[in-house]
């Protein structure tokens, strides 16, 4: 299959998504800096050449609500070049009200490609999903309600997520579908209902003194459907030497149907130590009080076998 075929059934596949699903969103399912880092829904992401990558970001919505979702969300990964294949792992705590979900993934990805033009990752998630209720936790309007369990009850489920990832100059599109076991399950208090997820990124690093990506997703679940657009900069500092410009400022701003948008910054302390940090605030009534924060670090090392332009100080740009 030629590049060009490639790229047009990809954009095919993004559009029927886009086009056939329903537009109901009523609540976000994805956390604001996942344009940084797209594993957690994507795992032909990980399939990133040179470094190994280190990434973790903590949630805290609604702040100041009791009970109020936090999520802890960590992730490693390494791309084997011998191989063409990524390895990585990843652990994802989610705790609400008297919910609690603990969610470890092993990940793997294949990429082939022409790597200077283009590139195509498959990837594949495997782990478990875990869920408890601490009904002790439930405050009833009617004490001792019989209808009420107040006992923690616990389940575990076997989880898994697959996706596709295509990669050229100036454009990112994927596909994926995660939670795959609950594929026309609904949702109940202990399942998680299956997610599909299409985007489609403009990318452009030619400029000097900034990079900037403009993306767009839909995401879809059951009867809820969410878009969400993103813009994102990062400024850059030319340094006149061979190994170029330094990156060193970026902001982002999504927007998204469900009502919602968010601000994000970040600062590279290093070229290869980014800290960042997003606020997401709710337009729906009775939430604009309550804002969400979530903090984010990012580390990664060369390996051995990264390119030689790579090995001899020119850094390479985050989030291709």
């Amino acid at each position: 299959m030629s590049i060009k075929k490639l790229y047009g059934f990809l954009l095919s596949l993004f559009l029927i998504l886009f086009i056939l699903a329903e537009i109901r969103g009523q609540a976000d399912i994805s956390m604001v800096t996942h344009w940084y880092n797209r594993a957690g829904y994507n795992p032909a992401f990980i399939a990133r050449t040179d470094y190994a990558y280190f990434f973790t970001n903590v949630r805290q919505q609604w702040f100041g609500v009791e009970g109020a979702p936090r999520v802890f969300n960590i992730q490693a990964s390494e791309y084997i070049h011998n191989l063409r294949s990524a390895f990585g792992l990843s652990l994802i705590s989610d705790r609400i009200g008297a919910a609690h979900v603990m969610n470890p993934m092993l990940t793997y990805a294949f990429r082939f490609g022409n790597e200077e033009n283009w590139s195509l990752a498959l990837g594949l998630s495997g782990g478990i999903y875990y869920r408890s209720v601490n009904g002790s936790l439930y405050e009833a309007e009617v004490i001792n309600d019989p209808s009420v369990n107040y006992n923690t009850e616990k389940i575990t489920r076997p989880d898994a997520n697959a996706g596709i990832e295509f990669q050229s100059k100036w454009f990112i599109i994927g596909l994926s579908s995660t939670h795959l076991f609950s594929i026309s399950k609904q949702a109940d208090t202990y399942l998680n209902s299956n997610h599909r997820y299409g985007y489609l990124i403009y990318k452009n690093n030619n400029l000097e003194s900034f990079y900037y990506r403009i993306g767009l997703q839909v995401v879809n679940r059951n009867n809820l459907t969410v878009y969400e657009g993103n813009v994102f900069v990062r400024m850059k500092h030319a340094t006149g030497l061979m190994k170029g410009p330094r990156e060193i400022l970026d902001f982002g701003l999504t927007v998204r149907s469900t009502r919602q948008m968010s601000f994000m910054i970040g600062i590279l302390v290093t070229p290869n130590l980014r800290l960042g940090y997003a606020y997401d605030h709710s337009f729906i009534k009775g939430y604009s009080r309550n804002g969400t924060h979530e903090i984010m670090l990012e580390f990664r090392l060369l390996n051995r076998a990264a390119s030689t332009r790579f090995q001899c100080g020119i850094a390479k740009p985050w989030y291709q």
